[in-house]
């Protein structure tokens, strides 16, 4: 496992401070507030860690109350809601400064057998025909701000190759609000469902909400623009590994009164779908 790979593990896996409260640790991406997926994944791992392993998530719904700052751990208190027959119930609150940054629902299902269908995965291109993101930000990475700049070019946890070229993101132009992205882990990870599960919640948030942004010409970086998540629901239909590929379909149906809503489908390379994805977000643009 990459050195990268392995702090992103240890991230989320969380100090376990009392039964149901845990402590995680926070991580600059480059911006100084909490990137959106680290704080869900940290959620939903310790919603997990209060659960049986024989009870996978299925289904989970949180709201970002509030930025969150990198320099600081964020505590996550866990209410066991419900422990019924066939499902069970987590809700968890992360804390940080004393204030509630984000509150999470998740419910979790034994295993059982039942009807199946799914739809079909759009055609995409193998993901080692297309570049990296690291490949595609290299041009433009001196402009950006240096703690960004140095992000931009990076090693990852994951590896992420867009199927749509993208624009100079300071110079974008107007396009369909959709994109394709393939993903995976840079390394293999241990055989721990639980573990994919939430590293897969983490990895759901990249280059979603700014999917909305594509028909109007602009990007998070441009002048004036606030971008922020407001929401996230995710269903895990189907047993997954994050140390393949993934492909993950998004589309914008609508944006109005300052909100982006963006939608996703995740694939395996071999057209399973394993989870859908959901998200609602502030697109302002000030001045």
């Amino acid at each position: 496992m990459s050195q990268v790979l392995d702090e992103l593990v240890q991230l989320l896996a969380l100090e376990r401070i009392e039964e149901n409260l845990f402590r995680g640790q926070s991580q600059d991406l480059g911006w100084g507030n909490v990137f959106g997926g680290q704080v869900l994944g940290q959620a939903l791992s310790a919603a997990t860690q209060t659960v049986p392993d024989s009870r996978p998530v299925h289904s989970l719904h949180a709201y970002f109350l509030r930025p969150g700052d990198a320099r600081r751990p964020i505590v996550y208190e866990v209410d066991r809601s419900r422990d019924g027959g066939s499902f069970t119930t987590r809700r968890v609150v992360a804390v940080q400064g004393g204030h509630a940054i984000f509150n999470l629902a998740a419910s979790f299902q034994v295993e059982e057998p039942g009807f199946e269908h799914q739809d079909e995965m759009p055609s995409a291109p193998p993901p080692l025909s297309l570049p990296t993101e690291q490949e595609k930000n290299r041009p433009h990475a001196h402009k950006l701000p240096p703690g960004l700049r140095e992000r931009a070019t990076a090693e990852r946890p994951f590896e992420i190759r867009s199927v749509a070229s993208e624009d100079d993101p300071f110079r974008p132009t107007a396009k369909k609000p959709a994109r394709m992205v393939w993903m995976r882990t840079v390394g293999q990870l241990p055989d721990d469902p639980q573990l994919h599960r939430y590293l897969l919640a983490y990895a759901s948030d990249y280059a979603f909400l700014t999917t909305a942004l594509l028909p109007h010409g602009v990007t998070w970086l441009t002048p004036g623009m606030q971008v922020a998540s407001l929401d996230h629901a995710m269903w895990f239909h189907r047993p997954l590994r994050v140390d393949g590929w993934l492909l993950h379909v998004m589309d914008s149906p609508s944006a109005h009164g300052a909100r982006g809503l963006v939608r996703g489908r995740i694939f395996t390379e071999h057209g399973e779908l394993v989870a859908t994805t959901a998200q609602e977000g502030l697109t302002r643009r000030r001045g």
